[in-house]
C-alpha cells in the first residue's frame, strides 16, 4: 500500500479530532453541563384544594329568634337534617327551644323529576315538599325552623309544608322562603 487515500475519505486526523469532540460533547451533555444531577427533594406538599364539609346544621329558636346550632346527622342530606330538627324537640336544648314541639316528621318529597341520560346537567332549583304530622297549629316560628333548615341546600327555590292530621284530610300550610319567615 502506497499510503493513498479513497477518494472521499476522512484524514486521520480529522477522523480523530471528531471521535474526541463527539466523546467530549456526549459527556458534557450526559453530565448535564457541569451539573451534577441529584435526587428529587421534596420541598411542600402538593397544592390540593379542601372542599369544605356540607352543611350539618339546624334552626332552632334562641330568645324567640332563629339561631343556627350544629347537628349530629350522618349526612348532609336535607331529609337527614330535617329528622335531627325534628329529633331535637324530644331532647333538653338548654338555652335553645324549638317550635315543633308534638309534632313529627313524616318525610319529603322533590318536585324535581329526576335527570335524564341525555339531559344537559345545568343549576336546577325546584320545590321541597315536607311532611308533617301533629296536632294544633304549626306557628310561624316552626316553619321558619323547617324552611330554613331545608333551604341550606341551594337546590330548593320553595318549601312547601303539608301538615297531616290523625282523623282530618290534610292541610298544605303554603309555600314559603326562608327569607319570608325570619
Amino acid at each position: 500500500m502506497t499510503g493513498r487515500r479513497l477518494p472521499g475519505a476522512p484524514r486521520p486526523v480529522a477522523a480523530l479530532l471528531a471521535a474526541v469532540v463527539a466523546v467530549v460533547v456526549a459527556v458534557v451533555v450526559a453530565a448535564g453541563c457541569g451539573i451534577a444531577p441529584t435526587d428529587v427533594q421534596e420541598r411542600a406538599k402538593p397544592p390540593t384544594v379542601e372542599v369544605p364539609p356540607p352543611s350539618k346544621t339546624i334552626y332552632l329558636l334562641k330568645n324567640g329568634e332563629l339561631a343556627l346550632e350544629p347537628a349530629d346527622v350522618e349526612s348532609d342530606t336535607v331529609e337527614s337534617l330535617l329528622t335531627a330538627l325534628f329529633a331535637a324537640s324530644a331532647q333538653p336544648l338548654g338555652d335553645r327551644d324549638t317550635a315543633l314541639r308534638g309534632f313529627t316528621f313524616e318525610g319529603i318529597e322533590d318536585s324535581l323529576n329526576p335527570v335524564q341520560r341525555d339531559e344537559v346537567r345545568l343549576p336546577r332549583t325546584s320545590t321541597l315538599t315536607v311532611f308533617v304530622k301533629g296536632e294544633g297549629r304549626l306557628s310561624k316560628l316552626g316553619k321558619a325552623q323547617i324552611v330554613c333548615t331545608a333551604q341550606q341546600d341551594a337546590a330548593f327555590e320553595q318549601v312547601k309544608i303539608v301538615h297531616r292530621y290523625e282523623n282530618r284530610p290534610s292541610r298544605t300550610e303554603g309555600r314559603f322562603i326562608c327569607g319570608d319567615l325570619r
